[in-house]
Parts: structure tokens; sequence; C-alpha cells
């Protein structure tokens, strides 16, 4: 679905990434791990549209996108979660669901987004500066599922939260996997990564140094801690 190719960004004169290698197929979840500066956020943004300087190439569903224009990747059927959510303080929750525009055919209508997310059918005439951190997650996530997005990038879900609301966000990744949608991921804590992707790539100073399969990942423990020095 998605394969990037020596990407490299910069912000101002700042060389942010070196080359970046990755592929996510259809239906996978795949995280980015990495130590905080390594570049696992600019990636994402960097695949959105949202780095004005790139260089390299995003093939997405087989179509070249580097030099497409944010509005339009996302209208190709890719959306980012930011680490800030960017949830609408003003609006309610069902407002802040709905304010999206569809963007493609197969997104989630909002009986089943409740049914996904209980907390915030519960919520639903709660204003966003009401919501807890975990709700307000959940709301960042439920929100992109309606919009018919295929691949769904989300920086740092887990930050932040409860160890309770950590395993509700991992029950509900595997539950969007499970219908169909693909998720890159960009996580610091690998014990989590663990519970929901297929895959790890292992960012360092703005390049991919490591791939590590979920089911090799208890013996490559060693390195990994090496990697992100935990």
């Amino acid at each position: 679905m998605l394969a990037v190719r020596g990407l490299q960004a910069w912000y101002g004169e700042s060389h942010v990434l070196h080359g970046i290698d990755i592929d996510v197929n259809q239906g996978e979840v795949v995280t980015l791990l990495g130590r905080n500066g390594a570049g696992k956020t600019t990636t994402l943004r960097s695949i959105m549209g949202l780095v004005p300087k790139r260089a390299g190439s995003i093939r997405f569903e087989g179509k070249e996108t580097i030099n497409l224009r944010s509005d339009l990747v996302a209208r190709a059927g890719i959306a980012l979660c930011p680490e800030e959510r960017g949830i609408f303080a003003s609006l309610d929750v069902t407002e802040n669901l709905m304010l999206p525009p569809v963007v493609r055919p197969g997104g989630l209508d909002l009986p089943t987004i409740y049914q996904l997310f209980p907390n915030l059918k519960e919520r639903a005439n709660s204003p966003g500066t009401k919501l807890s951190g975990g709700e307000q997650q959940m709301l960042a996530i439920a929100r992109i599922l309606r919009t018919g997005a295929r691949l769904l990038m989300l920086d740092e879900p887990t930050e932040g939260l409860a160890p309770v609301i950590v395993q509700q966000i991992g029950r509900t990744i595997r539950e969007i996997k499970a219908r169909g949608f693909t998720v890159l991921l960009v996580e610091q804590n690998f014990r989590f990564a663990q519970t929901v992707a297929d895959r790890h790539y292992v960012v360092e100073h703005g390049k991919v140094v490591d791939m590590v399969p979920n089911d090799q990942l208890a013996s490559s423990m060693d390195r990994l801690h090496e990697y992100l020095g935990v």
C-alpha cells in the first residue's frame, strides 16, 4: 500500500531525514520505533505532505505522492492523527466527529463508530475541553475513520495515558486492523507496539537502521534496548 524510498526532509536549513525506506502492506500495523528526535514524526508529516522541502519517493497504492499538496494526499486516502490530537475545544464530540469531509467510500458511519468507541457515545454532547486525554485520543482516531482514509498514521497515541487506557487504545487498533484498515504507528513504547504490530522499523538519526518482524521481537530485545536506550 505504501512504499517510501530514499525519503529526505528539511526544516529550513536543518536536514532531518537522510533516506527513509519503509514498506507498509495493506492490512498491516507497522511501527516506527526510535528515540526522541530520531525523525519518526517528521516521516509521518512528510508522507502527509506537511513538510515543504522533501526529496525521494512516496508511493501510495502505486501512485507517486511526493509532490502532492497535503489536501490531495488526504483525498488519496491517507490520514494523520497527530500527537497533539487536534480536538476542537468549542465543539462537542459528535460535532468533532462530523467535521472532516468524507474523502473516499469505505469509512465508518456514526453508529459503527459509537459501537467501536462506547466512551464517546456516552460523551456525545460533551465539549472537547471536558474530555480526558484518553477520550481525546479515541476521538482523534474515530474522527479519521469516518473519512474513508485507508492508511491511518498515528503519532504516539499512548503518550501520557494511563495503562488501562493504553490497553483500550491497543484493542481499538486491533479492531481497526480487523476491519481492513492499515496503520502506520509512531511509538516509543515498544512493549505496547508488540501487542498490535506486525513489523517494527527502527529509526535513528533520520534513517531506518533495522526492521524486526513482531514474531522475532523477543530474540531481538538486546539490540532494541541498545537502539532505544531503555
